[in-house]
């Protein structure tokens, strides 16, 4: 279980569970269940950025979503702003959703393709009633160039802009309710490497403006290491590792971390780092080993790991590790 001070916590997730069942034969009977997030707990701090990243299909963005709740989990607790979320009725998650917003990977899947961009940015302020229509014009007006855009940006449509711009208009849309928390689900994934820098710096310029907290979800360890405070690395559902950015950069503890380090580009051609290849297929997560999930590919395997499930802890300093090689020392 992880613990910090609740006085400076906006976010609280504990043993948070999501299980999407596997129907079969012509009655849909429950066949089994696909654990994307299996018993995931962390906190964070107002005004940090927390960084999660791991292969594709670990389960980030569905987690980000249950969080959110867009998807209802099947079990956990999470904690905004001192408030469960998930005793909450609809009315009041409706009310909550101008202070937890989400940026996600498509902009243009996100933004209406029918709605000119002024009607996309002010729609959540109309939804939430918030200021009289010169009130919502200005405050369009302004967080529009806030994002690098002009005005005469306003009167156009989705499909004329390149894909970096229209990720600044989700991030104005995002943002126009003055959001606390801010879920950025691979914001910059889909678009061009010299894109990408201007979108994070925009997104850390913005940050301090707004004195936003972030949850950045992305599997560029690159990007991670650069925009967040606090770094944690999903597995088959889990967090195996959690730590402050320099301390999980600079020493990494679980392998599979190792591993993901490892595979980090350097520029330097006369830099030679020890490439840690892993072995073995990535498990089925319909179908998890039996102990910790990461034992079928791992190169330290002993044979509690096949056994028992190690069990997320602090080695020191709030660098926290799932693995039974830490716990034995």
């Amino acid at each position: 279980m992880i613990s910090q001070g609740n006085n400076d916590l906006i976010l609280e997730v504990n043993n948070l569970t999501k299980h999407f069942p596997i129907s079969n034969g012509i009655f849909c009977r429950t066949k089994n269940y696909l654990k994307a997030v299996d018993g995931v707990s962390f906190n964070i701090r107002k005004g940090e950025t927390l960084g999660i990243v791991g292969e594709s299909g670990c389960g980030k963005s569905t987690m980000a979503r249950v969080i959110l709740r867009l998807i209802e989990p099947n079990g956990g607790k999470v904690i905004f702003d001192e408030k469960n979320i998930y005793n909450m009725s609809k009315d009041d998650i409706r009310s909550l959703r101008k202070d937890m917003q989400i940026i996600f990977q498509d902009p243009f899947a996100s933004l209406n393709p029918r709605m000119k961009v002024r009607e996309l940015i002010e729609e959540p302020l109309m939804f939430h009633r918030i200021g009289s229509k010169g009130e919502r014009i200005n405050k369009v007006n302004r967080l529009i160039q806030m994002v690098g855009l002009d005005e005469y940006h306003l009167k156009k449509y989705p499909h004329e802009f390149s894909g970096g711009q229209r990720q600044r208009i989700s991030i104005a849309r995002a943002l126009i309710t003055n959001p606390k928390f801010v879920v950025c689900d691979e914001p910059v994934s889909a678009l061009d490497v010299s894109i990408q820098s201007q979108i994070i710096n925009l997104l850390k310029d913005l940050q301090k403006e707004f004195a936003l907290t972030y949850m950045f979800i992305s599997h560029d360890l690159s990007v991670v290491k650069h925009i967040s405070d606090r770094v944690g690395v999903m597995y088959l559902g889990k967090i195996v590792e959690l730590a402050s950015k320099d301390e999980l950069f600079n020493n990494p503890k679980h392998p599979y971390t190792k591993a993901l380090l490892s595979a980090i580009p350097v520029p330097d051609p006369e830099f030679l780092r020890e490439r840690i290849i892993l072995k073995g297929d990535t498990p089925n997560p319909i179908d998890l080993p039996k102990g910790c999930r990461f034992s079928s590919r791992c190169p330290y395997k002993m044979d509690i790991c096949t056994i028992e499930e190690p069990e997320l802890i602090d080695d020191r300093n709030e660098h926290y590790v799932s693995c039974h090689l830490k716990l034995s020392k």
